[in-house]
């Protein structure tokens, strides 16, 4: 975890903590899960009274560098936080959460994005300043399913926030995005991975797709389940409408 991420659409992740507990069906193949187990960062637990481990200092020091990089650079970069947790958790390290606001103010180079299973937690964890949002955060919801989008989407799309995303991954059954009033600003779409991958219809990322266009949402395709190729009509790798070079 860290730079250069293999995640396709960020370009470092950061867990500001390692430790979280299944919510919903999404949850039920967690690969984060699987890697605590491997590596034991926490004790190997996972779920409500399992150990939030806090992230080492020399870690939590890797964003300051990855901004002077982009200011060296002169272009902005995006940080998916966090992998293997989850930033609106009810059960954080106590000051945790305070500190990585802290972090994502004094890193206004880096793109935070913030995606979560708990939108209802947001509104009462944000900082005292949060405002219209900050500039540099994009705050997101995962949503498996039809049930899983229309609750947490409704959530979301009343917290202000610059840009606003739902990560479709692992899709899990067809998604209409048009029967509420609002969208998202960005979609990411994808099936899940593993051995016990369940199964993603082609036709649910195209429906999906053709939703997006008609409305102007961003869609990005992740990956097709199991990592199947990802059918040639829907290589499609958009962002929401945001410069990467900094303005002079």
């Amino acid at each position: 975890m860290g730079e250069n991420s293999k995640i396709d659409w960020t370009d470092h992740t950061f867990n500001p903590w390692i430790g979280c507990q299944k919510v919903s069906l999404g949850c039920d193949h967690c690969y984060a899960e699987m890697l605590n187990k491997r590596y034991n960062w926490n004790g190997a637990g996972w779920g409500p009274r399992a150990p939030r481990k806090l992230t080492s200092e020399v870690y939590w020091k890797q964003p300051y560098r990855w901004n002077r990089k982009a200011l060296e650079a002169s272009e902005r970069r995006r940080v998916f936080c966090a992998s293997l947790a989850d930033v609106f958790d009810n059960n954080a390290p106590e000051g945790a959460r305070e500190r990585l606001f802290v972090l994502i103010r004094n890193t206004p180079v880096l793109d935070w994005l913030l995606l979560t299973k708990r939108p209802e937690n947001i509104r009462g964890m944000l900082p005292d300043d949060w405002g219209d949002g900050y500039g540099n955060v994009w705050l997101g919801a995962t949503a498996e399913n039809q049930e899983c989008y229309d609750r947490r989407w409704r959530i979301l799309s009343a917290i202000p926030a610059k840009i606003r995303f739902v990560s479709y991954e692992p899709a899990l059954g067809p998604l209409d995005i048009m029967g509420l009033r609002s969208y998202p600003d960005w979609i990411i779409c994808g099936g899940e991975s593993g051995g016990n991958a369940r199964r993603m219809k082609r036709r649910w990322a195209r429906d999906l797709r053709d939703q997006c266009d008609r409305v102007g949402v961003a869609f990005f395709m992740k990956q097709m389940a199991k990592k199947a190729p990802i059918p040639e009509d829907l290589l499609i790798r958009e962002f929401p409408i945001r410069c990467r070079k900094l303005a002079a």
